[in-house]
């Protein structure tokens, strides 16, 4: 959420709107999709909006107002420079420790306390085997592309075409729910070797993960 305020306060900051109500209709950022007043077709709208409430109307107002909160708050040392400065605070504080036997694990992209650190990078080992590149995973995307779509009935070329048929949708589905949680392929990976923008696959994605819950 830092994050996506860093980013679409940009153009405020760097005094090229004048006004929240300026960015509002800004076209070069995202934050006019969130707010309701533009369409992108590739943007994860959705997902950004439900870190702020379930209901569309209020996840917009509550983004608005936690983008307005942060407009004036200027250089902020908890998100400057890497994991371990952020986490303590500043470099004051990190320069503090001084001795071997505080020394603090840490990773430039995570913030939090060294054992925090430590635990999310065992977890993240015991996934990363799964998670190869894409490209090395092209052939796996393939044949499970080309099997689902033998099994299923559909012609491959009428998939990847972006057909919209029930039948191509429901496989479409299939797919990309498989290729997402037994390859960890992303969404937009996905969306280009189907045809289709990313905002449909991760809608296919989601459908499917209802239907699983329900089983």
């Amino acid at each position: 959420m830092e994050l996506l305020r860093y980013i679409h306060l940009n153009p405020l900051r760097a005094a090229m709107v004048k006004s929240m109500g300026e960015l509002d209709h800004y076209p070069w950022s995202g934050h006019r999709v969130l707010v309701g007043k533009g369409e992108n077709d590739w943007q994860e709208k959705e997902y950004v909006l439900h870190q702020f409430h379930e209901r569309e109307g209020k996840a917009i107002r509550a983004y608005r107002k936690f983008m307005e909160e942060g407009k004036d708050q200027g250089r902020r040392p908890e998100l400057v420079g890497g994991g371990l400065v952020r986490s303590l605070g500043g470099w004051s504080q990190v320069l503090s420790l001084g001795r071997p036997r505080d020394k603090m694990e840490h990773d430039c992209r995570i913030l939090g306390s060294g054992d925090f650190v430590a635990e999310i990078i065992r977890e993240a080992e015991k996934k990363v085997r799964r998670y190869l590149r894409v490209s090395e995973m092209k052939s796996s995307i393939d044949n499970a592309i080309k099997g689902i779509c033998l099994k299923k009935g559909v012609l491959e070329q009428e998939l990847r075409m972006g057909g919209r048929t029930r039948k191509v949708s429901a496989v479409r589905a299939k797919i990309s729910y498989h290729l997402s949680h037994e390859f960890g392929i992303s969404r937009a990976e996905i969306a280009r070797q189907l045809g289709v923008c990313t905002s449909a696959i991760a809608k296919a994605i989601q459908n499917m993960e209802g239907a699983e819950s329900k089983c």
